[in-house]
């Protein structure tokens, strides 16, 4: 379900890189907020885990913020990227790179959720799933705040491989903690 966009977000045309038009949405700390509940609502429905891992550095934030709704204390990292920088509309490296793997700890037998801020191709997601049940983890959830429609390249359909959405954008996203909103008009 997309968020209200005169409230919680702004959706900026055009912005160029090459000769590609994209949108750019920011989103407000109410539009983040909104979209954190409408996730924890959705997890306390089919229950809580055990673990929450954020990815770094994106998911760090609505990781602890779910962390503070469902209320779970158990909240680890893992940093998996797939941009080559902070930059709108980042390039992206061939395959996601992870660091410290071991940061993830045993998690045997534990019902784990991974939590990102975006969802663009889907491969971060999947490698950090990877390494939560390699670590023994029993049962892997993940969410995200936004899938970017625009960049999903994986087989199935974003909702197969993300358990948990809180909104789909076509076009990159801004968050308040990301420092870029003096674009906004």
């Amino acid at each position: 379900m997309p968020i209200d966009p005169g409230r919680f977000a702004a959706t900026i045309l055009p912005t160029t890189r090459g000769s590609d038009w994209h949108a750019v949405t920011y989103l407000t700390w109410p539009g983040v907020e909104e979209l954190i509940s409408r996730i924890a609502e959705a997890i306390r429905n089919e229950g809580a885990p055990q673990t929450l891992v954020a990815v770094l550095r994106g998911g760090a934030i609505p990781a602890v913020c779910l962390s503070h709704h469902l209320p779970l204390r158990d909240v680890r990292t893992i940093e998996v990227t797939h941009t080559t920088d902070d930059s709108t509309n980042a390039a992206k490296t061939p395959r996601p790179l992870v660091v410290n793997p071991a940061s993830l700890g045993d998690l045997t037998g534990r019902d784990v959720l991974i939590v990102d801020d975006v969802a663009g191709t889907g491969d971060t997601l999947v490698a950090a799933t990877r390494l939560a049940t390699d670590a023994g983890a029993g049962r892997v959830r993940t969410a995200v705040c936004v899938v970017n429609e625009n960049n999903w390249t994986g087989h199935l359909p974003a909702k197969a491989t993300v358990t948990y959405i809180g909104t789909s954008t076509h076009g990159w996203t801004v968050f308040p903690w990301e420092g870029n909103h003096e674009h906004q008009h």
